[in-house]
């Protein structure tokens, strides 16, 4: 028997023990990131447009405007650029839906047209494939049926002919109950407010978001101090450099994303230009911004080009030219252009991207597929900058 064992009863002890609260850690950070999910979106989303705004508020606070005065002037301008967006939008989607009855003739039209020949490709996909006496014998087997059907109407129909019919009895009169009456909610009423009480939570929280944005420019450097102040010497050092390595990426993402969508704008708005299709101004942009989604934006840019093609077009062409149009863009796009103005920014590995876009879907539905990847790629400046953490940082890059 040796009298040094590897591993002591109280060391063993200790390793499981701290495995189960490590579980038990990630366990409540997995509960409070999903109950928790529509005040953590709110502020993540006021976060990242807060980095954002950084650069020009620190561009007016040079000519020494005082950082609030340059933090309200840059999130009014935001503000203004948001609601000019906002407003075309609308005038293009008020306009769609008021030629919308005009179109449906069309579509109608089309999708009976489209039924027809696939019940006759259906039909000659038939005859083709199934040799000629099963086709005469489900042929004489389907006349029989129909004959014998008919037979067993007709002999309904005479025995109910010759049945003597029976004067039912006369019910008495049942008495009435009283029924207090209750005032109804008007339909219009009624319809808001489920509308809106279904959208309250996330009105609510979006509300919240310019005053965060602004609260965070405009206290930006006590927020910074504050925060630095919790760590001492050397780890100071590490967690200003974290912060601005998280601000420097999310930049660099959310910017590089801007970018490249408004040139699959350009070329998408050219195309539909070119094919004739209503509200290029709309679906164009539409298309371009969707097929950046991870995933399935290739699925998602086609949409709307569809859409324009049945208030179009009749024939088949035209939709397999457009849908070939969006996804050689995106194809370009997703292989040559996104490396080059996003992916050499973010760094993450394929499979991390994949297992992110995953759990954050999860965990914030549909806002988290947006928000997975800088999350994540935050999550990294941070591992990179920390001693202790540059192994994750380095498993999570490419």
């Amino acid at each position: 028997m040796s009298l040094l064992s590897s591993t002591t009863p109280s060391e063993t002890s200790r390793k499981n023990g701290s495995a189960t609260t490590a579980v038990i850690a990630i366990a409540a950070v997995i509960a409070m990131l999903y109950f928790g999910r529509a005040f953590l979106i709110t502020l993540v989303t006021a976060t990242i447009f807060a980095f954002l705004l950084e650069p020009p508020v620190s561009f007016f606070a040079r000519f020494r405007l005082p950082r609030a005065l340059a933090s309200f002037l840059v999130c009014s301008i935001a503000l203004l650029l948001v609601y000019l967006a906002g407003l075309g939008i609308y005038s293009q989607i008020s306009g769609l839906l008021e030629d919308l009855p005009k179109y449906s003739d069309r579509i109608n039209g089309l999708v009976d047209k489209v039924a027809v020949e696939f019940e006759t490709f259906e039909r000659n996909v038939y005859r083709t494939l199934v040799p000629k006496r099963i086709r005469d014998r489900d042929s004489a087997a389907q006349e029989a049926q129909a004959e014998q059907a008919a037979q067993a109407e007709q002999a309904a129909q005479r025995r109910n002919s010759n049945r003597k019919r029976v004067p039912a009895p006369v019910p008495l009169p049942t008495p009435i109950p009283e029924v207090r009456l209750q005032r109804e909610p008007t339909q219009l009423y009624a319809f808001a407010y489920d509308y809106l009480s279904s959208f309250y939570e996330a009105l609510l929280m979006a509300s919240f978001v310019p005053f965060l944005v602004y609260f965070m420019l405009s206290w930006r450097d006590h927020i910074r101090r504050g925060f630095l102040q919790f760590f001492e010497g050397e780890e100071r050092l590490v967690a200003g450099r974290s912060w601005q390595g998280v601000a420097d990426m999310v930049r660099a993402y959310v910017v590089g994303n801007f970018m490249l969508g408004l040139l699959l704008s350009l070329a998408t708005t050219l195309i539909f230009f070119g094919m004739h299709l209503p509200y290029p101004l709309l679906l164009g942009p539409l298309s371009a911004f969707l097929s950046l989604v991870p995933y399935v934006g290739l699925p998602l840019a086609v949409i709307p080009a569809i859409v324009g093609a049945l208030m179009t077009y009749d024939v088949i062409a035209p939709f397999l030219v457009l849908s070939m149009s969006v996804a050689f863009l995106h194809l370009l796009a997703l292989n040559l252009l996104y490396p080059q103005m996003v992916g050499s920014r973010v760094h993450l590995n394929p499979l991390v991207v994949t297992v992110a876009l995953m759990f954050w879907g999860t965990v914030w539905g549909g806002f988290g597929l947006v928000l997975a990847i800088p999350v994540t790629a935050g999550i990294k400046a941070v591992c990179d900058n920390v001693e202790g953490l540059q192994r994750y940082g380095r498993f999570l890059g490419d």
